[in-house]
């Protein structure tokens, strides 16, 4: 492959010019939209760090309240992605059968789904917060000095649905430079704005909510605007807002079993948060919740890698290209593997100075890396799991990763961590030794399916 002409195809890529992904290179199919989708979800990571670090000065019931409300906003992201997944999957089909109509509609069909979604979610956050913070195990104070903050970032679902949402819409259509744009600029406004809120102006806890919301709201008014450009593959007309009933049934039919699958996981994350609250109280918590941040700041890039094998994976079966389609998903596995195993080497070594970076409790830090520590041993096989359950979506097999999912997180992770936790005495640390465990069982399984190839006879 041409240095210079890679570099060149790099550059295009991030300043949103369109490829072919279903013809040349497979090397550089994955290089084009990896590179943007990486930078993407890296810069959604940066969310959960920078809220942790500016919030981590307040104290550890500030901590706990903004993990644990990250712990059920996760229900939220499960939905997000559930639809953006679906968005994805059926436009990177259209693109690759070379229909742009049909990649237009499905675009703004899934937005009008989504829409549904967050009346639903917003009022339950805006009624509810105290009692949300209370299931999930937060002691009075945290609760009295939290709801304010967990409100807000519940209130506001809608933000988050459109953003991730969006940006799958933009994935599936091979455009994923405006997807890292949009993260770019939600990404910069709330580094700007929470240290503003949270100290300049006196909000405290609630200002970190109020600087994310505004940030992914500016973020999803730069999606919508180039939504509706006339450069891109997707263009909106006045007729796609009317229900088309068709599309909308197949979206969801590919959505429900997507979103499903990530509230498996999401809950499971949410009870394995409660585990430890209640096993280790409020410094294990808060050591658990600053650790969580930043295994999902180097999950997240993973999963933008993840990301491109649907993309390919949908094109090229648009494009009736089977065995492209494998040899994508199988390269890209490599290439995750291969970073995940770097990150891991650096949450085993380097664990301690980690966690010290957002807070001075030396027990909080404790706590924190040795769950830093234990959740990296696997972070190889993680990378590899997500590949292949990305690539079944991006199929439109959203039922598979599903039932890889429950069996994984619900018949597998969580009893497994209230045995090491209570009957081998573990207390905190054997929930921490569950998700190592479980993610490995889950990557097999997921290879395991993606081998048998019943995805590539989907209908989407």
């Amino acid at each position: 492959m041409d240095i210079k002409k890679t570099i060149q195809f790099i550059k295009d890529s991030l300043a949103g010019k369109e490829h072919d992904y279903t013809s040349g290179s497979i090397k550089l199919a994955i290089l084009l939209l990896a590179v943007p989708m990486i930078l993407e979800l890296s810069l959604e990571s940066v969310f959960a760090v920078v809220d942790m670090f500016f919030v981590g000065k307040l104290g550890k019931n500030a901590i706990a309240t903004v993990g644990l409300t990250e712990s059920t906003v996760t229900i939220i992201y499960s939905i997000a992605i559930g639809l953006s997944t679906a968005a994805t999957a059926m436009i990177a089909r259209r693109t690759g059968e070379k229909n742009k109509e049909g990649a237009s509609l499905a675009a703004m069909q899934s937005i009008l789904l989504s829409l549904v979604c967050t009346v639903i979610l917003s009022c339950i956050g805006l009624i509810f917060a105290e009692d949300i913070l209370r299931l999930m195990g937060a002691s009075e104070e945290v609760i009295r000095e939290g709801s304010s903050f967990t409100r807000i970032m519940l209130g506001g679902s809608v933000v988050i649905i459109l953003l991730f949402l969006i940006n799958g819409i933009f994935r599936g259509a091979g455009n994923a430079a405006i997807a890292m744009h949009s993260l770019w600029l939600a990404s910069a406004l709330n580094i700007i704005l929470c240290p503003l809120f949270i100290y300049t102006f006196g909000f405290g806890l609630k200002g970190a909510a109020i600087a994310t919301t505004i940030g992914r709201g500016c973020g999803v008014i730069y999606q919508l605007y180039k939504l509706c450009g006339t450069t891109s593959i997707i263009q909106i007309k006045r007729a796609h807002f009317a229900p088309h009933w068709e599309t909308i049934r197949g979206l969801f039919a590919i959505a429900w079993p997507a979103t499903f699958q990530f509230v498996i996981a999401s809950a499971s994350w949410m009870i394995l948060a409660r585990l430890v609250a209640e096993t280790g109280g409020t410094v294990a918590s808060a050591g658990y919740q600053i650790a969580f941040r930043n295994i999902v700041f180097f999950i997240l890039p993973a999963w933008g890698m993840s990301n491109a094998a649907a993309t390919l994976v949908g094109q090229n079966l648009g494009a009736k290209q089977i065995d492209r389609a494998k040899q994508s998903v199988l390269l890209t596995a490599k290439y995750n593997a291969i970073f995940m195993l770097v990150v891991s080497s650096v949450f085993i070594f380097f664990q301690t100075q980690i966690i010290a970076f957002y807070t001075k409790e030396l027990a909080v830090i404790e706590i924190g890396a040795k769950a830093l520590r234990i959740v990296g041993f696997g972070y190889g096989f993680y990378g590899i799991g997500m590949v292949m359950i990305q690539a079944l979506n991006g199929a439109g097999d959203t039922k598979t990763p599903t039932w890889i999912n429950f069996v994984g997180f619900w018949l597998f992770q969580i009893p497994l961590a209230y045995c090491l936790s209570y009957l081998a005495n573990l207390g905190s640390i054997g929930a921490f030794w569950a998700i190592p465990i479980a993610e490995t069982l889950i990557a097999f399984a997921a290879y395991y399916f993606f081998k048998k190839g019943k995805w590539a006879n989907v209908t989407v």
